[in-house]
C-alpha cells in the first residue's frame, strides 16, 4: 500500500528540525500555522492567498490586540510555511504591512533589589540562588544558563563558553570569581546525578544538531552533562526517550516571581530583568558600551544603546532642579 504523505503540521515540524530550529521556535510556528488554518475554516494554505493572510493578521491586531512582536511571530510562521514547507514563492507575503515596533525601555532592578532577590532565592533553594547569581553576574540569557554543560566552565581561565546562543553564535564570558566555589559544589551534585543515570543505563543527555551520531558516546559522558540538571527524569519531547533534562526555565521563573513578591518588589520583572540590570549597572559603573555589547552578545551596538536611555532614570543623569534646590 502506498504510504500517505505526512500531515502538514508534521511537515512543518520536520522542516524546522532539519534546519536545527529550537524546540521553542518549533512549538511557536506550529501553533501559529494551526491557528491560521483553523481560523480560515480548515482550508489548505495552498488554496489561500494574500487576502486570507492579511485578514488573519488584521484580526490579530484589531480583535486580539496582540503586540507588534507577537504579530511578527505569526507572520514569520506563515512566511516559513509557504516558503520552506510548501515551497511557494509569494512576493505579496513580503509586502504585507507590519505594525510599527514599539520601543520600550527594559525593566531594571536596583542593586539593592537584586541583592534582596538573590538572598531570598538562596534561602529557598541554593541551586536557584546560584542560577540567579550566574544570570546577574554574567548577563547571560536564561536558556544559555540552563543549557550549560560541565565542559563549558573553564575555572583555570575564569571563563564560560556559551555555545549556540541566540542567533546560533558562540561567545566567551567572564566567570565571576565569587561563584567558583558554589559552581564547583554544583558540579559535584551534578556528578552524583550523572553517575546514577549511568548506573541505571539511562539514555544520555540531549546533544545539539548531529553530534549524537558523530560522537555516539558523548551524550553519556560527564563533560556533556548539564551544570544545572533537573532532579527528575522526563520524556524527551522529540525522541520520547526518558532522560535527564536541564533545569526547566519555567520552574525557575516561578521561583523568581515568588522571590519578587516576598521582597515586595512590584516592578514587572522576570529572570531576563537580571540581564537588563547587569548591563545597566555595568554602564553606570563606567564600562564602555562596546564591552557591554560584547558581553551581551549583541550583533548591533544600537541594541545595547537602549541601556544608555535607562541610565537617565537610574541615576546616570541628575536633574538640574536637584542642584538648584539644594
Amino acid at each position: 500500500m502506498p504510504s500517505h504523505p505526512p500531515k502538514l503540521l508534521d511537515q512543518v515540524r520536520e522542516s524546522l528540525r532539519y534546519k536545527h530550529y529550537s524546540l521553542a521556535t518549533e512549538k511557536l510556528y506550529v501553533y501559529w500555522v494551526r491557528f491560521f488554518i483553523r481560523w480560515s475554516g480548515l482550508r489548505h494554505p495552498r488554496d489561500m492567498a494574500a487576502p486570507e493572510v492579511e485578514a488573519f493578521l488584521s484580526m490579530l491586531t484589531t480583535e486580539r490586540q496582540v503586540s507588534s512582536s507577537t504579530h511578527r511571530q505569526a507572520l514569520s510562521a506563515i512566511l516559513y510555511l509557504y516558503k520552506e514547507v510548501l515551497k511557494i514563492e509569494l512576493p505579496w507575503l513580503q509586502e504585507i504591512g507590519r505594525p510599527k515596533e514599539q520601543q520600550r525601555l527594559p525593566t531594571v532592578l536596583t542593586k539593592s533589589e537584586v541583592q534582596q532577590t538573590l538572598n531570598l532565592l538562596d534561602a529557598v533553594n541554593p541551586v536557584f540562588g546560584l542560577f540567579a547569581k550566574l544570570l546577574y553576574g554574567t548577563g547571560m540569557r536564561i536558556m544559555e544558563a540552563a543549557r550549560l554543560r560541565i565542559k563549558d566552565l573553564d575555572f583555570e581561565h575564569s571563563a564560560i563558553l556559551i555555545r549556540d546562543g541566540k542567533g546560533g553564535k558562540d561567545r566567551v564570558m567572564l566567570l565571576p570569581h565569587s561563584l567558583c566555589n558554589d559552581l564547583q559544589a554544583q558540579l559535584a551534585r551534578s556528578k552524583v546525578l550523572w553517575q546514577n543515570d549511568r548506573d541505571q543505563n539511562l539514555p544520555g543527555v540531549d546533544l545539539p544538531c548531529a553530534l549524537a551520531k558523530k560522537y555516539p558516546r558523548a551524550d553519556q559522558s560527564l563533560a556533556w552533562f548539564w551544570v544545572f540538571p533537573q532532579q527528575t527524569l522526563a520524556h524527551d519531547p522529540r525522541t520520547k526517550l526518558m532522560r535527564r533534562h536541564h533545569l526547566y526555565p519555567q520552574t525557575f521563573r516561578r521561583a523568581f516571581a515568588l522571590a519578587l513578591q516576598r521582597a515586595a518588589i512590584h516592578k514587572p520583572a522576570s529572570p531576563h530583568t537580571l540581564r537588563h540590570s547587569f548591563a545597566t549597572h555595568l554602564l553606570h559603573s563606567g564600562c564602555d558600551i562596546r564591552t557591554v555589547q560584547d558581553l551581551l552578545g549583541h550583533a548591533d551596538v544600537s541594541t545595547t544603546m537602549v541601556y544608555t536611555h535607562v541610565l537617565k532614570i537610574t541615576g546616570g543623569v541628575k536633574s538640574l532642579l536637584d542642584s538648584l534646590l539644594k
